[in-house]
């Protein structure tokens, strides 16, 4: 496919980025005329976008020039980065744990805070491994150079060899530790063996990315959330809290029992969580960001969420794993349709989400609003157990 050849396929719709097949007669790379910097005479840069999977879409690009005879082979990331960051926090307590598979991009940073140990973001290529692998790789990296170490720093090297030996012994989980993976680009993943079922060992959490991490990743600027949809289906609108946080948490239950249902509003903010007990599912606060839409518009964001992890119904999944997702998403399915019942359970500790009453301003019978106060984790999370609103200002008065 030339360069032309691939804007008119983007003109028609079609998906630039193609999933890797031998028997793809289409997929060809784009030959492009470019400069070469080494002899400063034309050579060809040859461009393929595909898609790999767990890296999702990536460019491969190779130039050559025939003056010369230089040449350059290289990978580009294309995937787009998420509207937030995202934070892995796995308790490894058990072998079992050591097997997790694990989706590291280049800008994500491993941590294990027992040992003080940090992988930095860019510090190495993106990779699909295993929480066992990156701990393997770690220990090759500081191996690497310990040869020279011994004969020109001893007491450097014998302190590496400790830290190694340290390393080596958390393969064997004689102990419990703590393994965090923190991706701004909000790309990487950790696998949870219990989908589409609650983790209790893995907490996920998304965050605003800093101006440091913006930086990072090439973004300049203030982030714009309004872009250009690929196709109609792809249009969403995202809502962001502006309102200050209530004196107390919201607790909406609502009992699915007609197709008309699904027609009821929904705004969802950045701080609500949302369980549907008899599918035994809960998605997390942070997950698909605030929403106005209506409850059929969130579950089938929540269907398209759980089959875009790239550990669930890929060409890597386990059959079992995949049976046991493709019942889950059968049965969310169900739902979305009217063929089933169930409860829809929205949980928002700062108090600013809602579920419309079809019956106002008479009471919904199958619809329930408690309010409750906050725990400490959860006044934690929203950043409010330091918070100080009163009595500073006779304080501030007083340091002038």
């Amino acid at each position: 496919m030339s360069a032309l050849g691939a804007m008119e396929a983007a003109g028609r719709g079609e998906s630039l980025f193609r999933p890797l097949s031998a028997e793809d007669g289409e997929q060809q790379p784009a030959e492009i005329e470019s400069l070469c910097m080494n002899c400063f005479r034309n050579g060809v840069t040859r461009l393929l976008l595909t898609r790999i999977p767990f890296f999702k879409e990536i460019i491969v690009s190779s130039f050559s020039c025939d003056s010369c005879s230089w040449s350059n082979t290289e990978i580009q990331s294309a995937g787009r980065i998420q509207e937030q960051g995202v934070r892995y926090t796995l308790a490894v307590t058990s072998r079992q744990d050591m097997n997790r598979e694990v989706v590291k991009t280049d800008c994500a940073s491993a941590r294990i805070p027992e040992l003080d140990f940090e992988i930095p973001a860019f510090s190495q290529k993106g990779v699909l491994t295993t929480i066992e692998g990156i701990i393997d790789r770690a220990v090759a990296g500081l191996e690497q150079d310990q040869p020279a170490r011994r004969v020109t720093d001893k007491e450097v090297a014998r302190k590496i060899d400790e830290f190694v030996g340290k390393l080596r012994q958390l393969k064997e989980v004689h102990s419990p530790f703590t393994f965090i993976l923190d991706d701004p680009s909000g790309n990487s993943f950790v696998e949870n063996p219990h989908a589409p079922q609650r983790d209790e060992a893995l907490v996920v959490t998304r965050y605003r990315r800093s101006p440091q991490q913006c930086a990072l990743l090439g973004l300049e600027g203030e982030e714009v959330d309004a872009k250009p949809p690929d196709a109609a289906e792809d249009l969403r609108d995202e809502v962001k809290s502006g309102g200050a946080i209530e004196p107390q948490g919201t607790r909406i239950t609502l009992r699915i029992t007609d197709p008309s249902d699904m027609s009821r509003d929904i705004l969802k903010s950045e701080t609500c969580s949302v369980e549907i007990p008899e599918l035994e599912f809960e998605l997390g606060m942070g997950a698909l960001g605030g929403k106005f839409t209506t409850l059929e518009g969130l579950l089938k964001d929540i269907r398209d969420l759980v089959e875009k992890n790239p550990f669930t119904l890929g060409d890597s999944s386990t059959p079992s794993r995949t049976g046991k997702l493709q019942e889950f998403i059968g049965k969310l399915q169900d739902i979305i349709e009217g063929k089933a019942q169930a409860h829809f359970i929205m949980d928002d500790p700062a108090g600013n989400s809602y579920l419309q009453n079809v019956y106002a301003p008479e009471e919904d019978p199958e619809l329930s609003v408690q309010r409750y106060e906050r725990t400490f984790e959860q006044n934690e999370e929203l950043g409010l157990n330091d918070m100080k609103t009163e009595g500073y200002e006779p304080e501030a008065a007083s340091e002038r």
